[in-house]
């Protein structure tokens, strides 16, 4: 069986995002029939279902997608800073408070240090130039 440990070590969020689309294309082709309504029938009747195997893939996939989504989200947070974006602004782009969104980029900030996935984090340097870089979102003017 495939975990999201395994996959996020294997794909790329482009490559895990193709293998995606291409189990839930053809889980969605080959859905059975509704066994309360024999007038549907699969869109696709030749298409393969999915094996146990598979389908377990494409739930796994889904959460590496969503694993390498938020990271690069955090990237883009880091970003709209550096640009000048005020956490009112960056808030309102991810859809949420500026406070939410300022705490979540704090937590990410903290989740880079030391060693994790057998890959060494910031150092106590990042750390501190990446909040800094953060700041507070009390008190901010919006630009």
């Amino acid at each position: 069986m495939s975990t999201p440990d395994e996959l996020e070590r294997q794909f790329t969020l482009l490559t895990a995002a193709a293998r995606y689309d291409a189990l839930r294309t053809r889980d969605v082709l080959a859905a059975p029939a509704d066994e309360d309504d024999p007038a549907l029938t699969p869109p696709d009747p030749g298409a393969e279902p999915l094996t146990r195997g598979e389908a377990l893939e494409l739930l796994a996939l889904g959460e590496v997608i969503a694993r390498k989504a938020g990271y690069g989200r955090q990237l883009s947070v880091r970003s709209a800073r550096r640009a000048g974006a005020s956490w009112s602004q960056i808030g309102a782009a991810l859809g949420t408070s500026e406070q939410a969104a300022w705490e979540a980029h704090n937590r990410w900030i903290d989740e880079q240090a030391g060693e994790r996935d057998g890959h060494w984090g910031w150092d106590e340097n990042d750390l501190a130039a990446a909040r800094v870089l953060a700041g507070t979102p009390e008190g901010e003017d919006t630009k």
